[in-house]
């Protein structure tokens, strides 16, 4: 991708701006009978278990150029688990131009760029509807950030660690900085969607909405999957051994719980 980077600003001192991003995702299933509730939510927590939702934040470590102080990991019951990394600066690097590109990041390959004072954490919260048939799980993972790389960069590595139907991402810059001049700076790299820091091949197959807030530094964008397959959102069957009727059903009860999550609101 061709861009042109923002001339490297000379800092005086440690750079003390904040980049928080927290990136959350939802899975949406149909689970008709109890058996099949317990049976999705045994399998979300062996999927998505402490242990590993650790290695993909190890990951996301690596891409942002975290050194791990500390790691905390719980599984619970009955269902859900949570890690916390307290990460330092790691190895000095110098930083590269594409780290200031407004582009997808890496999956992890290479350290970009040191940091310090920092942190990234992970939440599970697989729940179903005490009344309905419909199954969620969702997962909030933040990475907050001091340094001149944005954890926008490791974007691109969480969308690919989840199957995902919702993504409902938040990037915000906080405090200030301050050039060699003592002039304040309250952020230091050119931004203006979450979404270009989404691969097209994704983009693609996602509904997008945009709420930014320029002039705060506050950026949104949420993404709802384009396609339905009644298939994909089954639990241990197909749409063939059901009726028509049922189907349609089933398939508005789901697009419904998809567009609520999606728009933040209930749909009578």
């Amino acid at each position: 991708m061709n861009f042109t980077p923002r001339p490297i600003i000379q800092l005086h001192g440690f750079n003390n701006l904040t980049k928080s991003l927290s990136f959350n995702m939802y899975d949406i299933c149909y689970t008709k009978t109890k058996e099949e509730r317990e049976d999705y939510i045994d399998y979300i927590d062996e999927q998505y278990n402490a242990e590993r939702l650790t290695n993909i934040l190890k990951n996301v470590s690596d891409i942002i150029g975290a050194h791990v102080l500390n790691i905390a990991k719980q599984d619970y019951v009955p269902q859900g688990a949570s890690v916390t990394f307290l990460v330092s600066e790691g190895p000095v690097v110098k930083v590269p131009h594409e780290a200031y590109a407004e582009s997808p990041g890496p999956l992890p390959e290479a350290v970009l760029m040191g940091l310090d004072k920092s942190h990234i954490t992970v939440h599970t919260y697989p729940e179903y509807h005490p009344n309905e048939r419909i199954s969620t799980f969702r997962a909030d993972i933040d990475v907050s950030t001091c340094g001149q790389i944005s954890p926008l960069k490791a974007l691109n590595y969480l969308i690919h660690s989840f199957d995902t139907d919702i993504m409902i991402m938040d990037y915000r810059v906080r405090g200030f900085t301050r050039d060699i001049h003592g002039n304040k700076l309250f952020i230091d790299h050119d931004i203006s969607s979450i979404q270009n820091y989404i691969p097209d091949e994704v983009k693609n197959d996602y509904q997008m909405i945009d709420v930014n807030v320029y002039q705060e530094n506050i950026f949104h964008t949420k993404c709802k999957l384009k396609d339905f397959d009644l298939n994909n959102y089954l639990f241990g069957y197909t749409k063939e051994t059901l009726k028509e009727e049922e189907q349609q059903e089933i398939t508005n009860s789901l697009t419904m719980e998809m567009d609520e999550i999606f728009y933040g609101k209930n749909i009578n």
